[in-house]
């Protein structure tokens, strides 16, 4: 190898585990912007351009996939596929590296050895194929006998060398291979020690997951916990002091984790992980300080959850009040110092909370604020408006109190219900089956198969990072019900949204009558209004103001709506609509293809690469990748504004000019479209078995849908330089 891929100073130097290792290999290449710190696994950069007496045609053709020439080559008897070089390289590593799936099962067929070691780094071509993430290939030669736990010549097996580009998948395929998590390299060094030193934090999930120990110390006494403070990751550290790891662990020369983050500047990493988790930067618990903290230690995210849904319920209460008896010249300040009390409130709270709940969007918070005004309405007009406008206008009343009910109903609804959870795989044997059939049908990628919840993922489906579950036919995740819309609780949504807009203007026009007779003899003095406002603010101030709140929740819902309607009439998602249609037609991974640009199935449709435009997820931002902004970007997620703007000026993903030329496979025309959605025979007061809708007037379930609708009719990144040998792309043809 080029350079030592063993974590920096492990062998020698405990005290300053920064520094790379000084191991180093003839003949190191120069690297590009990925081969940072632990540098290229191998030093042999095959033979240069035109030497063609380097070394025999049989390795150019072996990178190139060329079988037929292959042939050819065996049928002169010259070669055969158990050729090996000075080094001991066979055809089998440079097509394994090359990603040449094809060539590779035709040199296994022709006899090839299949743990045969060469190259400086006296690797397997198992292990060649492993540092490009290969994960075709190496599923082949696994499945034709290679032993993943051979090592390297510094100690490495499969496992590790495949954490060290951090692809979870080919991770995920190894380790369902039944390879011990825990295994370690020469030098003590496990795959997760490996991962949280690399600051790949989805690889230390996994690891820790799959049962990963966070005891297990190297040659030098380091943890896991320790490497993770190395590149100062938060994520990782976070998920390792989660799982466990011990924040006092010494190592041979006395080194604490907290020493660690000193020497090597990631102090701030490594504080902000244990508040995080609940600890103080010495690592301690921190106990709340309030009365009655015991009970809530016991269940802090339950205690959360209750709390912070019921509060909104005073406050809210509170503010009207102020604003309602105060003149105005004091309601301000002191409902600017109430809101600023609760807000104190919630904060210390929230420093207690788990990592998951440590912003107000991600907890109950905004479900409670909406219970608080539907409650506080509800009140109001059964103990003051009802008696005052019974007599002369009942029916208004009974148009209210009936979208009142319904609002009330599918809200609760869509909060509780199963929003459509994907059901989840009974241990490793079925999630083995279901990884080796994705990899039959060459869709083993991020679009198909999830790794938080080991399934493969149905079309339309995506992983909720907020629920932790994969959900069908996910429309979104609103904070306004603490729950994902999805194909179980979408048409409860819809309906909670047209409760509650029928019950916004209904109760205005209550409102607009009972002021109207209530305002007659009040009062025409105040500082600011005029004399007919004053009027009606003085007959029942508390209520002017309620239905005030209230009428202004008509800016969001109306929005919302609006684009509720417009999707449901173009059988699109909101995450479809924001982000592009998924329609399961191409596959978006590298992967599927050789290093020169060949499918590894040309006679697959999914093989075919996929344009930008064609895949706006692609490989740059995968299943679920969201783009993040400042408080008045998030704000604008929240109330739903960014959905609104791109849905009515025809710039989302899925509306716009260049997703126009691709037809929406899920459409069946608008009138069909609200059919299947308002008609489906799932029961509209009730709970639906989950996935269960219609598409085209025909009942499906998508929680087992994985191939798209064109298919059902008919049938029912870039790679990276640098590794164990150059890729010789540049000399292929």
């Amino acid at each position: 190898m080029s350079q030592s891929t063993k974590p920096a100073g492990a062998s020698h130097n405990a005290a300053a585990p920064s520094q790379p290792s000084s191991k180093a290999a003839v003949a190191a290449p120069k690297l590009d912007s990925h081969d940072v710190e632990m540098g290229r696994l191998n030093g042999h950069d095959g033979p240069a351009a035109g030497d063609t007496d380097a070394q025999p045609d049989i390795m150019q053709l072996a990178r190139t996939g060329d079988i037929a020439a292959m042939q050819a080559l065996f049928d002169d008897e010259e070669f055969d596929a158990t050729y090996t070089d000075d080094e001991g390289i066979t055809p089998l590593h440079w097509a394994a590296i090359n990603n040449q799936y094809a060539m590779c099962k035709f040199l296994l067929d022709q006899g090839a050895e299949i743990n045969q070691k060469g190259g400086d780094s006296v690797a397997t071509p198992l292990q060649w194929a492993a540092q490009r993430s290969n994960y075709y290939t190496v599923d082949l030669l696994l499945q034709r006998g290679a032993d993943p736990l051979i090592t390297d010549s510094q100690g490495y097996n499969t496992l590790h060398i495949s954490t060290f580009n951090g692809n979870v998948l080919l991770l995920v395929l190894l380790l369902h291979q039944g390879i011990p998590v825990d295994v370690a390299d020469a030098y003590g060094h496990t795959a997760l020690m490996w991962a949280a030193y690399k600051g790949f934090p989805q690889c230390v999930d996994l690891f820790l997951r799959w049962g990963a120990s966070v005891h297990e110390t190297d040659e030098q006494g380091f943890t896991a916990l320790h490497w993770a403070l190395v590149k100062g990751s938060p994520q990782c550290i976070l998920k390792l002091i989660e799982y466990g790891s011990d924040r006092f662990a010494k190592t041979l020369t006395g080194k604490t984790p907290a020493i660690t983050a000193q020497d090597l500047n990631t102090v701030s990493a490594w504080h902000r992980a244990l508040k995080e988790c609940g600890y103080d930067q010495d690592g301690h618990p921190v106990t709340p300080w309030w009365p009655g903290a015991s009970l809530f230690l016991q269940d802090k995210r339950g205690f959360m959850n209750k709390f912070l849904f019921l509060l909104p319920t005073p406050l809210l209460w509170t503010e009207l009040m102020v604003f309602a008896y105060l003149p105005v010249v004091l309601a301000v300040p002191v409902a600017l110092f109430v809101g600023f009390g609760f807000q104190w409130i919630t904060n210390q709270l929230l420093e207690y909370a788990p990592p998951d709940m440590r912003h107000l969007h991600k907890t109950p918070w905004l479900t409670g604020i909406f219970a608080a005004s539907l409650f506080l309405v509800g009140f109001r007009w059964l103990t003051v408006v009802l008696p005052a406008t019974l007599g002369d206008h009942m029916l208004l009343n009974i148009i209210f109190v009936t979208s009142f009910g319904l609002c009330g109903y599918f809200y609760a609804t869509s909060m509780v219900y199963d929003p459509g959870f994907v059901p989840k795989l009974n241990g490793i044997a079925e999630q083995k089956a279901a990884i080796d059939e994705l990899l039959a049908l060459w869709k083993f990628d991020e679009n198909n198969f999830c790794v938080t919840c080991m399934i493969r993922t149905p079309l339309r489906s995506k992983h909720c990072r907020r629920c932790q579950r994969c959900v069908a036919k996910h429309d979104h995740h609103c904070p306004w019900i603490n729950n994902c819309v999805g194909i179980n609780n979408h048409r409860h949504f819809f309906l909670y949204l047209l409760g509650l807009t029928g019950g916004i203007i209904s109760i205005d026009y209550l409102l607009y009558y009972y002021l109207s007779d209530a305002s007659t003899n009040a009062p025409k003095e105040c500082l600011v209004l005029t004399e007919s406002l004053c009027q009606v603010v003085n007959a029942d101030a508390y209520t002017v103001f309620l239905g005030l709140w209230t009428t202004l929740q008509l800016t969001w819902v109306s929005m919302l709506i609006f684009v509720q309607l417009i999707q449901v009439a173009r059988a699109m998602t909101t995450y479809e609509n924001m982000y592009g249609i998924q329609d399961g037609s191409a596959s978006t991974i590298g992967s599927v293809f050789t290093s020169t640009g060949a499918p590894l199935d040309p006679s697959h449709p999914n093989a075919a690469p996929a344009s930008a435009a064609d895949d706006p997820l692609g490989a740059r931002g995968g299943r679920g990748a969201h783009r993040h902004g400042g408080f008045i970007k998030q704000w604008s997620r929240i109330l739903g504004v960014d959905t609104f703007i791109e849905t009515a000026t025809g710039r989302g993903a899925a509306t716009g000019k260049k997703m126009r030329k691709k037809r929406n496979p899920y459409s069946r025309g608008y009138v069909q479209n609200c059919r299947d959605f308002w008609c489906d025979p799932a029961p509209v007061f009730g709970r639906r078995e989950t996935g269960d809708a219609v598409l085209g007037g025909h009942k499906i379930n998508y929680t087992e849908v994985y191939e798209s609708p064109a298919m059902m009719e008919r049938g029912g990144g870039g790679r990276r330089r640098g590794g164990y040998e150059a890729v010789a792309a540049d000399d292929a043809v």
